[in-house]
């Protein structure tokens, strides 16, 4: 069997049996690198961040990200078990920690470990305000996202010996594929799957919130505060997220389906 065969064979075996199934969409989505290898990797990676860091204890907006971030994956919880999903959480290994730095950031690395920098403090305002941020960023993990892009880049990377080993006879056709196919594969399918990410996470963050009992709508005032901030942004085809007014219209076109999804589960009262 030649390479350009066995390659091939390689990576319909990869989407066979690589897959898993996203608990919020009921979609397949690529899981080409096992949870049982990303965790451990991650949880080491956050402790290590931690140790080189400020960590803020013991203020008040320290106790509310550890207070928004509890409720949050007790929403979690809620929905998951109600939709068949028990147990889905009981590798994550739930941590809050608010950092001290001015950039305007959060982020949550796979399997619960978050980080809230003191510079988006003044753009979230309120609890309400961190509940969409944590939202956002714990739907990320429960999504899977980080395990989707690890195997999205394996693919690119696949594809990028396949174009080679197809053209190894070929010096010139295959200086020009490496050429476009970085770009090509970045701006057509990486970039994109990319927003796909956030804009999953922006739906999902939003019933998260209001089944913690959160006004799903003041994510949408969270991003217009957000693009107050100015700096310049790329156009949305060149960046990893969709651009705020995007974002903005989404969020707003969502909020109402969010609480009629909490109330579900019993919440009838949002805090703003």
């Amino acid at each position: 069997m030649n390479y350009k065969k066995t390659l091939s064979l390689l990576t319909v075996l990869a989407f066979a049996v690589a897959c898993s199934t996203n608990p919020f969409t009921g979609k397949k989505t690529l899981a080409l690198v096992p949870n049982s290898q990303i965790l451990p990797m991650a949880f080491q990676q956050y402790d290590q961040f931690l140790n080189e860091n400020k960590v803020v204890t013991g203020t008040a907006d320290a106790q509310m990200i550890q207070k928004v971030g509890q409720k949050i994956a007790a929403a979690s919880e809620r929905y998951l078990t109600a939709n068949g999903y028990a147990g889905y959480l009981k590798n994550y290994r739930w941590e809050y920690n608010l950092v001290q730095d001015d950039a305007v950031n959060a982020w949550c690395m796979p399997g619960g470990k978050i980080v809230f920098y003191t510079g988006i403090l003044p753009v979230t305002q309120n609890e309400a305000g961190v509940a969409a941020v944590m939202g956002h960023e714990v739907a990320h993990a429960l999504a899977n996202h980080g395990q989707q892009r690890m195997s999205a880049g394996q693919l690119q990377q696949l594809g990028a010996v396949a174009g080679n080993l197809a053209l190894a006879n070929n010096p010139e056709n295959q200086q020009l594929f490496n050429q476009y196919y970085g770009v090509g594969s970045q701006v057509g399918v990486m970039l994109p799957f990319s927003r796909s990410n956030e804009t999953e996470a922006d739906k999902i963050g939003l019933t998260l919130m209001a089944i913690a009992g959160y006004e799903p709508a003041v994510a949408a005032d969270l991003w217009q505060r957000m693009q107050q901030q100015g700096g310049g942004a790329p156009p949305e085809i060149l960046s990893t997220h969709p651009s705020n007014d995007t974002r903005i219209n989404n969020i707003q076109s969502w909020a109402a389906g969010a609480k009629v999804e909490a109330r579900k589960f019993g919440v009838t009262t949002f805090k703003k």
